[in-house]
């Protein structure tokens, strides 16, 4: 009479890992996710490294958990891993505000946003 196990959310050849609460607008997330997308994870990593992107180095951070899930977790190769998604959501937003001219109020909205990196291990083709 214990609890049930829970359905797996990934396919037995995939593993993934989420970040939350990263302090960035979705809109310039989803540039850097843009670069990783259908990439093998070493090439996902070393355009990481090098970009110019302030935030790609906490999503270099979620690909470097979702390879490491894939390894520990789930016995996967590591060399044969590939990017195949990666989706970017909202997260909350904090409400600012400066005092203006004439009594008025200046909103200032600071985004937060969340990463969802999903790698898949693929045979490579001879």
């Amino acid at each position: 009479m214990g609890q049930q196990k829970n359905p797996r959310r990934v396919a037995e050849n995939e593993a993934m890992a989420v970040s939350r609460m990263l302090r960035t607008s979705p809109q310039k997330l989803n540039l850097v996710a843009q670069m990783i997308r259908n990439k093998p994870v070493d090439k996902a990593l070393s355009d990481l490294t090098f970009s110019k992107k302030r935030i790609a180095q906490d999503v270099k951070k979620t690909l470097q958990s979702a390879i490491a899930n894939a390894e520990n977790n789930h016995g996967l190769d590591v060399d044969e891993l590939v990017v195949v998604e990666a989706w970017v959501g909202k997260n909350l937003v904090m409400k600012r505000g400066r005092p203006r001219a004439r009594g008025r109020f200046g909103k200032i909205l600071k985004p937060f946003s969340q990463i969802t990196i999903k790698v898949r291990q693929v045979e490579e083709q001879a």
